[in-house]
């Protein structure tokens, strides 16, 4: 069957959907609708604001369902009515089974890491935060239990030194439509084989669960190389964060120094000029870009220089 006739629906919100959203659409893909989040009020004046996967569909003429309610009668039926004979969920909510049960094909889900590793919320966080070599993108069948459906196909992503959560989600984002693309046409031919995610189980499963606030707390008793992945595992958004004095401090990126540190973990050093470093177990790390509770990011010889370090 030629992909181009398939009937899809997709499902998604935030930018990194959008790459996939776009990549199909290139390929003249048959998009009969798009499912997506309602408009929420955001920023200062709490103008309603649309998500980017909506910006794009309205861009390209396409159908927009936004339901608040994934179970409501209303969105089921609107849903049904498009007979679509496939789902493609990127970065969108849980789905109850009335609805990834719905098509025909059934529905498929990229997600952002080598399943059945870092199966959860925040995989491209985790891969960093836990110094994995590499990470990748999956699609696989939805089915009940989050991110453990059949596996259709994946590719590997190599983790650079320099690579913060937010590099890496923006590879990701393309490496993943092209993927993506590549399982619908392979569907559509008959070409792709399910393997369930228990024959891939080896050693043990690490999890991606949701980002809080105390994940984002540096404890610098930990060494300069697990500090420095949380940071850029948490770069650019939440930020990982400490002290300076009163006064929380996100730390963006750091550069590690290994040597024996003069001062116990959790005590900085600066020479109010061009540095500012903590010491951790076997070592410093010099902060090069930060920002201080109630001021903008900034490098930290900007910083210094507006900033008297006591």
């Amino acid at each position: 069957m030629d992909y181009k006739k398939l009937r899809i629906v997709f499902m998604g919100t935030p930018d990194f959907a959008v790459a996939s959203l776009e990549r199909l659409i290139n390929a003249d893909c048959n998009i009969v609708g798009v499912v997506t989040a309602p408009d929420k009020p955001a920023g200062r004046g709490m103008h309603m604001q649309e998500s980017a996967v909506k910006k794009t569909a309205l861009a390209n003429g396409l159908n927009i369902l936004q339901p608040e309610k994934l179970k409501s009668p209303d969105f089921i039926e609107s849903l049904a009515l498009l007979k679509a004979d496939i789902q493609i969920v990127v970065a969108f909510r849980m789905l109850p089974e009335i609805v990834w049960n719905m098509p025909s094909i059934g529905t498929v889900n990229l997600h952002g890491s080598l399943l059945p590793q870092y199966r959860g919320a925040a995989p491209i966080n985790w891969a960093i935060i836990n110094g994995e070599p590499y990470t990748g993108v999956t699609t696989f069948k939805l089915k009940h239990e989050i991110d453990t459906g059949d596996i259709l196909q994946s590719e590997k992503i190599l983790i650079t030194e320099e690579d913060t959560a937010g590099t890496l989600h923006d590879k990701m984002k393309e490496i993943g439509a092209t993927l993506l693309l590549k399982t619908i046409q392979n569907i559509a031919s008959g070409d792709v084989k399910e393997t369930p995610q228990q024959v891939l189980i080896e050693n043990e499963i690490k999890h991606a669960p949701k980002i809080y606030t105390e994940t984002c707390k540096i404890d610098w008793n930990n060494s300069c190389t697990q500090v420095n992945n949380l940071i850029k595992g948490l770069s650019p958004y939440p930020g990982a964060f400490t002290y300076l004095g009163d006064k929380k401090l996100k730390v963006f990126a750091a550069e590690k120094e290994l040597t024996n540190p003069l001062v116990p973990a959790g005590m900085y050093e600066t020479d109010n000029k061009s540095f500012l470093k903590y010491a951790c177990q076997d070592g410093y790390l010099k902060i090069t870009s930060l920002q201080l509770e109630g001021k903008k990011r900034m490098q930290v010889s900007e910083f210094l220089r507006g900033y008297r370090v006591t």
